[in-house]
């Protein structure tokens, strides 16, 4: 018998698409809910998305169950309805007023059903931007991020979908303590997670050093380093590789190691402040260093040592991560053109358990049919439904 999973018995519906709302789905998918994926009948469109967009819907949409209606029809919204009342939570990630519209607000919804735990996922908390449009563009640039990560005057977006991703986790946590409340009230409640305040949180450590220091802060690339090597090195092969230095310990292994004896007993770099204001004698001697040697020679070595070192490596590397691939770090799934691939699993463990794919990416309305059964159609009802357009199953 399987073993059982942490959220067993919750049942989650989701009105989701892109990347915030699919996360948050998949983190309580992946510990074990029942996530059950409403779409419309032509299909969730991230499906469709390409270019960047492409790894969207493969990556955050295992372990559910896909039903598909058409919502715009009294039948279709009727079906969705009964499905909510068999759930403990529902997500949703579309314009402000959208599911309103629908009937499947919130304040539609919590007076037949006053445990319900119904999350959404916006741009923004309540303010005077809750109504704008979000996405984690718009809140990297405005959320002070994109000035962080790219040069003076050249704002950039980080490489990925931080703020749809952990605005996602957020909302897995604020549901996760709705669900431990309930249990505790028998009382649902309205939760929310937005773009733009997860941006300012990310930005916390910034604003705060500002203050501390009294000094406008520096983007990342420009700025000084907390350490005096702390960066990336060019070797002799042409890779390149990170290396930090960042204790004093280290510092002492790492001019025994490497010859420096000098630097070492240099009483000017005793401490790691001396050591950062005299940044610009050390780097060009550690970048000479460094170019002498090959990418596996340094990486051998600062692994010898204990020194913080990593190679600088591609997305597609990962594949053949000998660390994700001994730990099983990745997973299967199964692409909508039949092609099999692996993503990233949660990264977490309890009690040495790793959470992997239980359910491979849905076809659109995959699950309709099992889902109208289980609540109470017949068969003959199920079928006329998807013959008369009102649900699709696959």
């Amino acid at each position: 018998m399987s073993e059982r999973l942490p959220l067993e018995g919750i049942r989650v519906v989701e009105f989701v698409h892109v990347v915030m709302g699919p996360t948050c789905g998949l983190v309580l998918a992946d510990l074990g809910a029942e996530v059950i994926k409403v779409e419309p009948l032509d299909g969730d469109h991230t499906r469709k998305l390409t270019a960047s967009g492409a790894g969207f819907f493969p990556t955050y949409n295992r372990n559910k169950k896909s039903v598909a209606f058409d919502l715009k029809s009294k039948q279709g919204r009727d079906i969705v309805l009964k499905l909510i009342k068999s759930a403990d939570v529902v997500t949703e990630n579309f314009r402000p007023g959208a599911m309103d519209k629908l009937g499947f607000g919130y304040d539609a919804l919590k007076k037949a059903q006053p445990d319900l735990i119904y999350c959404s996922l916006k741009g923004f908390l309540a303010g005077p931007y809750e109504h704008r449009a979000g996405l984690d563009e718009t809140a990297q640039m405005m959320g002070g991020l994109a000035y962080m990560t790219g040069p003076v005057g050249r704002p950039l977006r980080a490489g990925a979908s931080v703020n749809d991703i952990m605005g996602g986790m957020f909302a897995a946590i604020a549901i996760l303590a709705a669900v431990v409340e309930r249990a505790k009230t028998g009382c649902g409640q309205y939760v929310k997670s937005a773009l733009f305040e997860n941006c300012a949180f990310l930005v916390g450590q910034h604003m705060t050093e500002g203050f501390m220091t009294g000094k406008p802060v520096v983007p990342m690339p420009d700025r000084i380093r907390a350490w005096a090597i702390y960066d990336t090195f060019r070797t002799s092969d042409g890779n390149m590789v990170f290396v930090g230095v960042v204790t004093d310990t280290q510092w002492k292994i790492f001019c025994e190691a490497f010859g420096l004896h000098d630097l070492l007993a240099d009483p000017a770099l005793k401490t790691n402040p001396q050591r950062v204001e005299a940044r610009p004698r050390i780097m060009p001697i550690v970048t000479a260093l460094f170019a002498k040697m090959t990418k596996p020679e340094l990486l051998a070595k600062c692994e010898a040592l204990g020194l913080p070192f990593a190679p600088i490596t591609r997305p597609e590397d990962l594949f053949d991560d000998p660390h994700l691939k001994a730990s099983g770090g990745l997973t299967d799934i199964t692409l909508m053109n039949g092609i099999k691939t692996q993503v990233p699993i949660l990264p977490i463990e309890m009690d040495g358990r790793r959470f992997r794919t239980r359910l491979d990416l849905p076809k659109v309305g995959e699950h309709t049919r099992e889902m109208l059964a289980g609540l109470g159609y017949s068969p003959q009802e199920v079928e006329r439904l998807i013959n008369d357009g009102v649900a699709r199953a696959a």
